[in-house]
């Protein structure tokens, strides 16, 4: 059966200042494999900044647009975010990347008094009031957990545990935000019935990809509409 799951925002295009691209390649290929259509928004602004993926390191006097690298994963099949609204969609997701907490939100400055961006916001809401899945992956859960009071999210484990779990901290931020935090596998999602919210942890953990994919699989076959 085809259904219509058009809904996936980007963060920009890398892991340290932009979508975590294995994580958005991931989604797609779960959604491709049920049928889905899918569409790809992002905001139009500024990233936070800009980090020379082969350093770690940020790249001074450089900027980019979160619309315009997002394009890039989208293969330039994308929409500003404002230009979003609820009726034609069945779901949202969310990938993960550091973009979630520096460019949709100020998570990775401001933790737990962070602001997530207008837009995000209004989709989040939005979603929500219309009893509408929202899956959300890595470190975007802080997203649902800021702007949907008392919803449960999954961010993994809570220890770092050698560096297997090497932002476990996260999740004491999570509570700090009103958010209960379930502990998961990566290879897991946690289910918030009440909210429609389904996480998992990806890249939360350091292990190998194909965990990855298969915790982004078991998020995707529970934000299906006809799941939960």
């Amino acid at each position: 059966m085809l259904w219509n799951y058009r809904k996936r925002v980007l963060s920009g295009c890398g892991v340290y200042d932009g979508t975590e691209i294995h994580e958005a390649s991931a989604i797609l290929f779960h959604l491709s494999r049920k049928g889905a259509e899918v569409q790809m928004y992002a905001p139009d602004v500024l990233q936070m900044h800009v980090v020379d993926h082969t350093k770690g390191q940020p790249a001074e006097a450089e900027s980019r647009n979160v619309l315009t690298e997002s394009a890039r994963i989208a293969r330039g099949k994308i929409t500003n975010l404002a230009k979003l609204t609820t009726q034609d969609h069945d779901a949202v997701i969310f990938p993960g990347g550091f973009g979630a907490a520096k460019n949709l939100s100020t998570f990775a400055v401001d933790g737990k008094d962070c602001k997530v961006h207008r837009e995000v916001e209004r989709v989040l809401q939005e979603f929500h009031k219309a009893g509408k899945p929202i899956g959300l992956c890595c470190i975007s859960p802080v997203l649902a957990a800021k702007v949907l009071p008392g919803a449960e999210v999954t961010v993994g484990h809570e220890a770092e545990e050698g560096g297997k779990w090497p932002y476990a901290g996260t999740a004491g931020a999570i509570k700090a935000l009103g958010a209960k935090h379930c502990v998961k596998e990566v290879t897991e999602a946690h289910v918030d019935l009440k909210n429609k919210v389904v996480t998992t942890p990806a890249f939360m953990c350091e292990t190998e990809l194909h965990h990855i994919f298969e915790g982004i699989g078991a998020m995707e076959q529970w934000s299906h509409p006809y799941s939960v």
